[in-house]
């Protein structure tokens, strides 16, 4: 192991709890051993998922957040014992390995659970939802302090918990941390003052309204977390660990509005660092035994899910003033990177490091990092397509399929995490000869697979390397972990001996010696009639380096069109985005978290952006865009950038030829990726 990597591997304490590393698999929506939105059980899936992430040398685990009370149907979580003798069972494996584990129980979410369209009617209308409440109590489940909006449903208003209801939740906490203790789990965790969530709510004044003892004083607002902690400690014992998932600063401005790195201009609407100062070591008087920390709300809520546009280590140097002020250990999460976190452990900065999304990518890289195979590594590059896709849009609540909403934590780049049964690489009853047409990342993916499976397989690439369109898309200075993930698929290729054909464009799969032929082709740029499109160029000439002007405009507010945009700006050039739809990245799939941080941005830097508009004629040094009511506006533009989706392109398909990626269906990475396992494990 490399020597900047020690830190991480030196023993600490949360309260008598000794942990053999600096490691924290930080908590996921998804990874819940209890289950998650079904009746609560205990959840095999998600105990096989951290059972080989501990026999892969974590210290600490953290699943996902177990509610207090389900979701569907209502039963308390304490009220169902039969879970909690299975996790004792548990336990006892994860010991063997070394590890440790804290359970995180959650009060709930308040005006940040993900409405889904099918809910918003459940809340909009009292009678249906009268009639749904015995199975889903939708009222409850998004019930916060005060009455507020929802962050995903701009025509719903969350309801007001009443101090009753508070005090189930506060003896719910303790009789659930008994029966945790009980099973011998090393400690629980309290989710959460952090991220917006519902205890967070109670914390900050915008989101507080209340005139009882739950709102007003600095005391008050946090009252329920410090009673729900003073109650685990009377039920569990004082030397019962008890973490707490804490945001350092809430970094939000206004509902559904948050602050982005380096913006230091605005009035801070909930926790800023002052009172953070204040609270941490309140908090920690009240008898946490361990911050678990970040930043961020869901009206900022890139801080606590950063995507590929928040800097590395973003929320360090917060974390680490922090921890001036407690006594206690503090975590930081937040795109942190092995040797930083190192470093600032040794400096006594931190006292862990906080991963999460990376154990969904690769459950072996600490093992990797241990053995100095970093190269292998393969990198999370932070794309929320499948641990977190829930998107949200103007006019649109949580746009995911139910499907999405019971079966999170899974991973774009690793089918196999959260559903081993569904991806499992078995050796092929008759190895053949297998031709894969394309070098992108869907033809390098499914030659991967189906070489590990047995089979003989040769890549044709037309052009002199591989990675395809990814190349192009993987171009913007803030895509570093996308030219990681190139790099690793070149390193997996040439490791398991995968022949690849250079520069030889097949346009006759029957010329092919090959039992099976994949076409991995990728997709087409759709193509406009605007008059003067042939002034333009195409998003991915436009990534492949070609020059453009001063002044670009856009055509598509997509998450391409956004991204563009973005690097437009970072690299001094004044874009203006056209979009035809209400709102910019108005599709499924996309991360909250993603893309309100770029419409932010832009709000922010002041990009201009036309909504419910297109550009009906393009001329040398100037567009005409046209608004839904026919009003119509000249642009300067220098150059022109047309970022409106693409088409499948495949060469050949039928019979022996298997088609995968874009030229099958265009979607993301995820969607290639999975495809091409498929079709892998299917010849």
């Amino acid at each position: 192991m490399d020597k900047k990597y020690e830190a991480l591997f030196t023993p600490w304490k949360i309260g008598n709890v000794e942990i053999k590393n600096r490691i924290v698999l930080c908590p996921m929506g998804g990874t819940s051993l209890f289950g998650w939105m079904e009746p609560n059980h205990f959840d095999k899936e998600a105990a096989n998922f951290f059972l080989e992430r501990a026999k892969n040398n974590v210290g600490l685990i953290i699943p996902g957040i177990a509610p207090i009370k389900d979701m569907i149907l209502g039963k308390w979580l304490y009220k169902g014992k039969k879970k909690f003798e299975k996790l004792k069972e548990f336990m006892a494996e994860i010991h063997k390995t070394g590890a440790k584990l804290f359970v995180q129980l959650t009060a709930g979410f308040g005006r940040s659970f993900a409405i889904t369209e099918p809910l918003k009617i459940l809340l909009k209308n009292k009678v249906i939802g009268g009639i749904a409440k015995p199975i889903i109590d939708a009222s409850y489940m998004c019930a916060s302090p005060s009455e507020l909006p929802s962050r995903w449903a701009e025509d719903i208003t969350c309801r007001a918990l009443t101090v009753k209801e508070i005090q189930k939740m506060i003896y719910a906490f303790a009789e659930i941390a008994k029966l945790c203790k009980d099973a011998d789990v090393d400690g629980v965790e309290v989710h959460a003052v952090h991220e917006g969530y519902l205890l967070d709510q109670f914390t900050m004044p915008y989101t507080n309204h209340r005139t009882d003892e739950y709102g007003g004083s600095f005391e008050n607002r946090y009252r329920f977390p410090v009673e729900i902690v003073k109650a685990i400690k009377a039920r569990c014992g004082s030397d019962f660990p008890v973490s707490l998932r804490y945001s350092v600063q809430s970094k939000t401005k206004d509902f559904c509005v948050g602050a982005l790195p380096g913006e230091t201009d605005y009035t801070e609407v909930g926790r800023d660092m002052a009172e953070s100062e204040r609270a941490a070591k309140y908090l920690q008087d009240a008898g946490y035994d361990m911050l678990n920390a970040d930043n961020g709300t869901y009206d900022a809520w890139y801080w606590a899910h950063p995507p590929a546009y928040m800097p590395k280590n973003c929320n360090l140097d917060d974390v680490a003033h922090i921890r001036k002020f407690v006594d206690i250990p503090v975590v930081c999460a937040g795109r942190m990177e092995p040797e930083v976190g190192a470093q600032a452990i040794a400096d006594g900065r931190i006292d862990a490091m906080g991963i999460a999304r990376q154990f969904l990518t690769d459950g072996e890289w600490v093992t990797k990092l241990i053995e100095g195979r970093t190269e292998d590594i393969q990198p999370c590059i932070c794309c929320h397509n499948a641990c977190f896709a829930m998107a949200h849009y103007k006019g649109v609540a949580n746009d995911e399929s139910l499907s999405e909403v019971m079966h999170m934590a899974r991973c774009a780049l690793n089918p196999q995490t959260m559903q081993m049964g569904k991806y499992d690489i078995k050796p092929a009853k008759k190895p053949k000869k297998v031709a894969v047409i394309g070098g992108g990342v869907g033809g390098m993916e499914v030659a991967r697979i189906a070489t590990l499976r047995g089979h003989k397989v040769t890549i044709y690439e037309k052009s002199d390397k591989l990675g395809g369109v990814f190349i192009a898309a993987a171009a913007p200075s803030f895509k570093e972990k996308d030219r990681e993930l190139i790099e690793w698929y070149k390193r997996q290729i040439d490791k398991l001996g995968i022949e690849v054909r250079y520069s030889t464009e097949i346009t006759d799969v029957s010329s092919l010696d090959a039992d099976e032929i994949i076409v991995a082709t990728g997709a087409k740029a759709r193509k406009l009639n605007t008059p003067g499109i042939e002034r333009s160029i195409e998003a991915v000439d436009y990534l492949n380096g070609a020059e453009v002007g001063e002044n670009v405009v856009i055509i598509g507010g997509g998450l391409t069109g956004c991204e563009i945009a973005y690097d437009l700006y970072l690299k001094g050039k004044k874009p203006v985005i056209v979009e035809m739809k209400n709102d910019l990245i108005a599709v499924r799939g996309v991360c909250l978290a993603n893309s309100s941080y770029l419409r932010d941005f832009f709000n922010w830097k002041k990009v201009p952006v036309m909504l419910e508009s297109r550009v009906t004629e393009i001329r040398d040094g100037s567009v005409t865009v046209t608004d839904k009511n026919g009003n119509t506006t000249e642009l300067p533009a220098d150059s022109v950038v047309v970022s409106v989706g693409y088409t499948p392109a495949p060469i050949a398909k039928g019979g022996r030829v298997h088609v995968v990626g874009d030229a099958n269906t265009v979607g993301n990475l995820r969607t290639v990726v999975w495809n091409a396992w498929k079709t892998a494990e299917s010849i």
